[in-house]
């Protein structure tokens, strides 16, 4: 089994209900089951335009290799109705691979630990609420990295 970190947002139609939806179904997954959920927070888009996103952080023990569960990632946000017109696009679902053990993988399909995270607070603060101690392979700790992303907006969605 693999301890992996997998990254949640939505922010067209209903995106909370899109987010919950998307974790309650990695939790089904064959071989994987969620050890660790983050709350629910609403951030404003990075490097994009369009409505604020809900995100949140999961914590998953999986048999599944790498390149697999990113597979059954890409189809739960295919029947989400993800679309990819553009980067950076407003999602109905996005699902990312953040972390897979202490893995290091670069291949044309997966960048894992994903390449864009230590610069995005809608990935650290809710990842570090999981584990305030998560190291991000070749990289060092994780609560290295929040002052960097200290001018991004992030609120905790109440329960």
């Amino acid at each position: 089994m693999t301890t992996a970190f997998i990254g949640l947002g939505a922010n067209i139609g209903d995106a909370r209900a899109a987010v919950t939806q998307a974790i309650d179904a990695i939790g089904r997954l064959a071989g994987t089951s969620i050890t660790g959920r983050s709350s629910l927070f609403r951030t404003a888009p990075v490097d994009a335009g369009g409505d604020d996103y809900v995100n949140a952080v999961v914590r998953v023990e999986t048999s599944l290799a790498a390149e697999d569960l990113l597979a059954h990632l890409q189809e739960l946000e295919h029947g989400a109705g993800r679309e990819r017109p553009f980067p950076n696009a407003p999602r109905t679902l996005d699902l990312d691979l953040l972390l897979f053990g202490d893995r290091r993988i670069a291949t044309d399909r997966l960048q894992v630990p994903h390449p864009r995270m230590t610069g995005r607070a809608f990935v650290l603060i809710p990842l570090l609420q999981i584990d305030p101690f998560i190291a991000i392979p070749g990289k060092g700790p994780a609560h290295g990295f929040v002052p960097q992303v200290a001018g991004q907006a992030i609120a905790k969605i109440p329960d």
